[in-house]
């Protein structure tokens, strides 16, 4: 892998104590962005890197001019309150700036006595939005996903004849996109009941989670230009956890001929934390295609995206109820896959979405479309688990769910996992439905 340098080395420790323990999401490899500030205060949000337990404010990091070069190039784009600007310098700032970040926090670091004053616990931190997105694209890029929502309304023919062909996707909505811990209102709509003639209106009775990853878009493309398979990871700022929350019968009742509207767009949720490509490295692999199924064409393909265009990235949806949190349960999983059987790949996702020369923008948010696996336990939805309804699951507590009720919470997890190198995770992304709005 050409694009791994020392800040890979699974021999670095941290100063920062609690970015060494088993099992964190954030040892000092990872060094992934976010926006924060500590609960309560009333000063705005401001840009940090988790590590550890610990959050470092790169705002007092930046004003500090402890860092140089590159690196200070950066930091001097993280003075705002959303990522935007350092989103947009490119891939050679943000290596740059990640390198010294990792040096500073790297354990025998000179800088440790002037950075310990600029950590805040992530226990006293709440988040914001990391970037100001400015347009947003659901893909569908989960054939498993695909094929099993297909058999349930077209079981002869799942897939429609574009599938194998084409990235699939839709242009979302941005603004009512939040960030964990915002909870939502469940959504009310239009609905067909079965054997009606005539619609109703009310609250959506099939309210589902989706399990997916967010990409971010770094510096984008002029309109009228494309970008190229080779060249789309680098215009990849980095990745986070999204759920894309649908309503499954009003989606059902207005989704032909246009495709999704009131059913997507009034939530949908990510992680505070953007874990960088560059981090990442380590776990890629092969992207492969079926011998059997159609060859992409030549835009969507290359040796270079075959051989290392996948990432082996560990997606897991748990539940919880209120009555599950009154007795102190622990969430019930519901589903664990993996994002290397995507169908369609990140750069492929990107290279497809400029080829007609749409400019994507830094802060762009591309969503991947539902995740799920070969097996039934890699299932990415409750329309899937659950067989569209008809066969409920039974969780430990005793309750038994098809679709998510009032009160539900849906937690998500994704990390990566490889002997001998340290566990690169995402952190977790939840939100609870709401009753209704009358």
């Amino acid at each position: 892998m050409s694009n791994l340098n020392e800040t890979h080395d699974p021999k670095l420790t941290s100063w920062v104590t609690s970015a060494n323990e088993p099992g964190t999401d954030f040892p000092i490899q990872n060094l992934p962005f976010g926006v924060f500030r500590r609960r309560g205060a009333t000063a705005g949000f401001r840009i940090g890197v988790a590590i550890g337990d610990q959050i470092l404010d790169l705002r007092e990091l930046q004003a500090a001019k402890l860092l140089d070069g590159g690196a200070q190039i950066g930091l001097d784009a993280c003075t705002g309150s959303v990522l935007n600007d350092l989103m947009a310098n490119g891939r050679d700032i943000w290596s740059a700036l990640r390198l010294g970040l990792s040096r500073a926090l790297r354990s025998g670091s000179p800088l440790q006595a002037k950075l310990e004053p600029m950590l805040v616990p992530q226990a006293e931190a709440e988040y914001a939005m990391p970037a100001r997105i400015g347009d947003y694209t659901d893909f569908y890029a989960s054939i498993h996903h695909a094929t099993t929502v297909g058999k349930l309304f077209r079981p002869d023919n799942p897939l429609m004849p574009n599938y194998k062909w084409v990235p699939i996707g839709y242009h979302g909505r941005a603004s009512s996109i939040g960030v964990s811990g915002d909870d939502f209102p469940r959504p009310s709509g239009q609905l067909m009941p079965k054997g009606a003639t005539e619609p109703v209106f009310g609250p959506c009775q099939r309210l589902d989670y989706e399990l997916e990853i967010g990409i971010f878009m770094g510096n984008g493309n002029a309109q009228g230009t494309r970008i190229k398979l080779d060249d789309a990871e680098d215009r990849v700022f980095g990745l986070c956890l999204l759920n894309d929350w649908s309503a499954r019968d009003i989606q059902a009742w207005e989704y032909q001929p246009l495709g999704p509207f009131l059913a997507k767009n009034f939530a949908s949720t990510i992680s505070p934390w953007i874990v960088t490509l560059e981090a990442l490295e380590p776990y890629r692999t092969a992207w492969e295609r079926p011998a059997g199924d159609p060859q992409p064409l030549a835009y969507l393909v290359s040796a270079q995206n075959r051989a290392e265009g996948a990432f082996d990235i560990q997606l897991q949806a748990q539940l919880t109820t209120e009555k599950s949190r009154a007795a102190g349960t622990e969430p019930a999983q519901l589903s664990q896959s993996s994002f290397r059987h995507s169908y369609w790949n990140i750069a492929q996702m990107v290279a497809h979405h400029t080829v007609n020369g749409c400019n994507l923008q830094a802060g762009d948010l591309l969503g991947t479309g539902t995740q799920s696996g070969p097996t039934e336990s890699e299932a990415g939805s409750l329309l899937e688990l659950s067989a569209g309804g008809q066969k409920p699951l039974n969780l430990p507590w005793g309750e038994q769910r098809t679709f998510l009720e009032d009160g539900d919470e849906v937690i998500m997890r994704a990390w990566c996992e490889k002997d001998g190198l340290p566990r690169i995770g995402f952190g977790s992304v939840s939100a609870t439905v709401l009753p209704a709005i009358d």
